[in-house]
């Protein structure tokens, strides 16, 4: 089948042998769990797949692909389903949100992570051993495809490096049907290209992931208000100008709707947030976040030495379904001019359309490359901006063409590709690797997936 060509029209007798080799379920239009099976995080995503395999375990995702494979069908893989990606339908949709299980290896420093497991089922388990996962800001987000696409972790990635890079093996169902296991030294190029091409080779239904030996971090948010937004933004680049690799530290420019949900100090308000993290003591971090001290008191703060499993407390992220976009930007440096790009986007943004509006400090480890390094484009970015729009249908989009303006304002300063993991719904793999790495890419993609079976739910990769 081509890309312009429909799906085979699948026959109920059809579907049936395949429900009936499954452990999990098979949903197709029409069937009562199919909306719950085909929904994710974000609520704006709506995906109209003509057969869903909510799959129990790699059995399963083994057959769903063979059954794609001989039908020329397309497929794509969900977890969680936070990022946002263009509409489809006709496809099949591999599920992976039941397979949530997790092992901890004490003695190699190695978590072994099912295809649906969140990272809040991963931090857990390996505090209860004195380790820590190269986790990000949020507990309920995938922590495979989340590895998959880079690993950015706003608490250890400074001291660390990037979660791609530190991932120890990968078991894959590529499109031939077959599970593999991948690692530096067997079929060491899939390997390298699973490692930032996320679902563009196969269904990963296990990682091994490195730990880390954290069990604590002295950091949290602080809010500061409207009035103290633009001296917020002038001394972000003092604090991180000096920071050692183990600081960590982000301003995200906030539009708190007045809703209940909110609380009350920070409800329907236009905000700084200042998030920290430090694996050092805490008279260090106290010292280097001296300049946002010296700007005054926070709405609230947080602030404090915390057990590492507490590590939601610094972005507080969302913990309900809802509907947004977002886009994102690398930045290779921020000089004064930049300060006042973001400057002026925060005085467009006060009381806008524009949900958040987040600067993130990278370098430190991010900036290696270690033998055999995935193909994470961010490497030579010093910064990560992304911005994203909450609402519905017509405020997202008014604010999407507001968030553009900003990210385009400090193009300037920008390397010209995305993040991954932030990166728009419309971006392409084009805007997320290096041409060099894409061309790599795609000679894997010829190699393994020729057909470009796996072209939903990814940056695709097209075959050279």
């Amino acid at each position: 089948m081509t890309e312009n060509q429909g799906p085979t029209a699948l026959g109920e007798d059809t579907v049936t042998e395949l429900a009936d080799r499954i452990q999990g379920f098979v949903f197709v239009p029409g069937d009562a769990g199919y909306a719950a099976a085909t929904a994710g995080f974000n609520l704006r995503s709506q995906q109209r797949p003509c057969l869903v395999v909510a799959a129990a375990g790699a059995a399963d995702v083994r057959a769903a692909v063979a059954f794609a494979a001989a039908r020329d069908l397309p497929v794509g893989v969900m977890a969680t389903g936070h990022q946002p990606f263009p509409a489809e339908d006709g496809f099949l949709l591999v599920t992976t949100g039941a397979m949530r299980t997790v092992e901890i290896d004490t003695e190699r420093g190695v978590a072994r992570v099912g295809a649906g497991a969140r990272w809040s089922d991963v931090v857990e388990p390996a505090q209860a051993e004195g380790l820590a996962p190269l986790n990000g800001s949020s507990p309920l987000v995938g922590a495979v495809g989340f590895t998959l696409g880079g690993g950015l972790s706003p608490f250890l990635g400074r001291s660390f490096g990037w979660g791609a890079d530190h991932v120890v093996a990968i078991e894959v169902v590529t499109p031939d049907g077959v599970l593999r296991r991948v690692s530096a030294t067997a079929e060491p190029e899939l390997f390298w290209g699973l490692r930032g091409g996320r679902s563009n080779f196969g269904v990963v239904t296990e990682l091994e992931i490195g730990l880390f030996p954290v069990t604590s971090f002295y950091g949290g948010g602080i809010y500061f208000p409207a009035e103290d937004v633009e001296a917020v933004l002038r001394a972000f680049p003092e604090v991180v100008r000096a920071a050692p690799d183990a600081f960590t530290c982000s301003v995200a420019l906030l539009n708190f709707p007045p809703v209940p949900e909110i609380p009350e100090p920070l409800r329907g308000r236009f905000l700084a947030h200042v998030r920290v993290t430090h694996l050092g003591s805490d008279e260090e971090a106290e010292k280097l976040m001296a300049p946002f001290r010296a700007i005054g008191e926070g709405i609230l703060d947080t602030v404090a030495r915390h057990p590492y499993g507490a590590f939601p407390v610094v972005h507080t992220d969302p913990v309900d379904p809802f509907p947004y976009e977002e886009q994102g930007a690398l930045l290779a440096e921020l000089p004064a001019q930049a300060v006042e790009s973001l400057v002026e986007s925060a005085q467009v943004a006060a009381g806008g359309l524009v949900t958040v509006l987040e600067i993130r400090h990278l370098g430190g480890a991010l900036a290696g490359r270690p033998i055999a390094a995935g193909p994470v484009a961010a490497r030579d970015a010093v910064f990560n901006v992304w911005g994203a729009t909450v609402g519905p249908p017509e405020v997202v989009d008014a604010g999407m063409s507001m968030l553009g303006g900003m990210i385009e304002r400090l193009s300037p300063w920008a390397t010209g590709l995305s993040y991954t993991n932030f990166a728009g719904r419309d971006d392409r793999a084009e805007n997320v690797f290096t041409a060099e790495d894409l061309e790599r890419l795609r000679a894997l993609k010829k190699r393994y997936d020729p057909r470009n079976l796996f072209r939903v739910n990814n940056h695709n990769i097209a075959p050279e």
